[in-house]
């Protein structure tokens, strides 16, 4: 007994002890890069190779990305976690500089052509706001504010003029702000036209604070000014689907291309499967009442609720919701059959998914959705077979958890909308135990162990979900004139009347002239005595 438990107690020490090796390993491996990329942006922002500047520029732009992974680390550590968007972070940065340089230089040369002495004004037309645009649409907003104040401060490396970080600052911010609710491509093309007007604004500013407003480079500048935003738009227009593929990133508006409901996937799911269809609608409108107020992107969230179930189109016929008959083609397989049968669309969604090139986080919520969960309904039948004792671990989903609280919120809803269906008299007393039920027994049985689904955030799924199943099953009062149970006693009057013609016309030619033979149907109730009377 003594060795066992110490047995454990090693193995236990030893995992922590590898866990801390793994993350000093992770951790050494995160600063290496963001040093890497403090070299890249001194080389990139530099236009002075010496050694003395090098140094004094790599200081600089090493302290400002240490001070950037900072602030990711503390405020959006999901980032860091992936190695693919650290880098993509880093290289738009280096991009942003290049990239400004690149029209500065292109600038200066069309002024000389045009024989326009406006070499001070150059500055102001540099497209600094892209990256901030782009880590917006990519990331998220408040990574963006860090990203436009980085970028900002090392702009001030090579510009020369002291309150050029105010512009671009404000420039970027305007334009990361444009682009929050971005929802379709056009919506860039207005974010240009409030760069420009940012611009211009931040422009008077500074031309009237250092005595300049009337100078000849002025109009020049102005012009410039106008133009960055134009030029933000069409470089954020032709980069971001590149980003997109290179670095397989979901945007926003990605999203809303997999919203539509003529994507080839989801007509093949509403002809195939059409109860899974409209389960998906429902657990896509459930989850995306809530999701905001719990951190979670709704634009994503029904997405992820709309192909989480995709893997059901390869056998729709074995889910209940797909199944139009009394007989259920489970009556017929054992329940581990059954469980298996069950547990594969998980699988086989994934596989759909990779096929169609659906986004890594779809592909994710799909693995996920159902955790670990016990098939409840088969591993009782099972035990109620009497075949000895069922392993549980055979009827329990393959997993992982939901290790985020998108998928936590997928996992409540499917599990919640399933269970509304059986409601015989669904009172919004009756919906709101079923709801609180069922979260609970996903919470009891450890599916939420792995995600940072709160307390609190359970409260708010709990009422809302509450809320809106309420008023998709509410009840209709009845049609004044209208007795939808007439035309089934009629019909089976007239099965009655048929069945009892096509017995008795046969004996027509074997009855004597002035027999009581019935000249009409009988009543209901009648037709079996009638018939015998009749009969010789």
């Amino acid at each position: 007994m003594k060795d066992s438990k110490n047995g454990k107690r090693l193995q236990k020490k030893k995992q922590r002890t590898n866990s801390k090796g793994w993350l000093t390993r992770q951790k050494a491996l995160e600063l290496s890069v963001v040093v890497l990329f403090g070299l890249f942006t001194s080389l990139t922002v530099e236009s002075r190779w010496s050694i003395q500047f090098l140094t004094g520029g790599f200081l600089i732009s090493t302290l400002l990305f240490l001070i950037f992974y900072r602030d990711i680390i503390r405020y959006k550590p999901d980032y860091i976690k992936n190695m693919r968007m650290l880098l993509l972070l880093g290289f738009l940065v280096i991009f942003t500089i290049i990239n400004a340089r690149a029209f500065q230089y292109f600038f200066q040369k069309f002024s000389e052509g045009l024989g326009v002495n406006a070499i001070e004004s150059i500055i102001y037309g540099m497209p600094i706001p892209v990256g901030a645009i782009l880590v917006t649409l990519i990331f998220d907003f408040h990574t963006a504010i860090i990203f436009s104040f980085t970028l900002s401060l090392l702009t001030g490396l090579w510009v020369g003029e002291s309150l050029y970080p105010i512009y671009a600052f404000v420039g970027s911010l305007t334009g990361a702000f444009s682009v929050i609710r971005c929802k379709k491509r056009s919506d860039i093309l207005k974010s240009g036209l409030y760069v420009s007007g940012a611009n211009v604004f931040t422009l008077t500013g500074l031309l009237l604070y250092t005595n300049r407003f009337t100078d000849e480079f002025a109009p020049f500048a102005y012009i410039f000014a106008i133009a960055s935003g134009i030029v933000v738009s069409a470089i954020v227009s032709l980069v971001l689907p590149a980003i997109e593929m290179l670095f397989k990133v979901t945007t926003d508006i990605t999203l809303l291309e997999l919203l539509d409901l003529n994507q080839p996937l989801m007509k093949n799911l509403m002809i195939t499967a059409p109860g899974t269809y409209h389960h998906s609608i429902i657990v896509g409108n459930l989850v995306e009442s809530v999701a905001e107020d719990i951190g979670v992107n709704p634009l994503m969230a029904r997405v992820c609720a709309y192909y989480h179930d995709i893997g059901k189109i390869k056998m729709p016929e074995y889910f209940v919701e797909n199944q139009t008959g009394a007989v259920s083609k489970h009556d017929r397989l054992t329940p581990h059959m059954s469980s298996i049968i069950l547990s594969s669309h998980v699988k086989e969604g994934v596989e759909i998914a990779r096929e169609y090139k659906l986004p890594e986080p779809i592909i994710d919520i799909i693995q996920q959705h159902h955790g670990t969960c016990l098939m409840t309904y088969f591993y009782q039948k099972a035990k109620d077979l009497g075949d000895g004792e069922p392993t549980e671990e055979d009827y329990r989903y393959q997993g992982p958890k939901p290790q985020s609280r998108l998928a936590a919120l997928v996992m409540i809803a499917d599990a919640v909308e399933a269970a509304s269906r059986v409601l015989k008299d669904p009172t919004p007393a009756r919906i709101e135990s079923l709801v609180d039920k069922i979260v609970n027994h996903i919470f009891i049985d450890g599916q939420l162990e792995e995600c940072e689904l709160t307390l609190k955030d359970i409260s708010l799924i709990k009422r809302k979900f509450t809320y809106i199943l309420t008023g998709i099953l509410h009840k209709r009062v009845d049609y004044p004139g209208f007795d939808f149970g007439e035309k089934t006693e009629e019909k089976k009057e007239q099965v009655e009347t048929t069945e009892y013609t096509d017995k008795v016309t046969p004996l027509r030619k074997g009855i004597k002239k002035g027999s009581d033979y019935p000249k009409k149907p009988p009543k209901k109730g009648k037709v079996k005595q009638k018939i015998h009377s009749t009969l010789p």
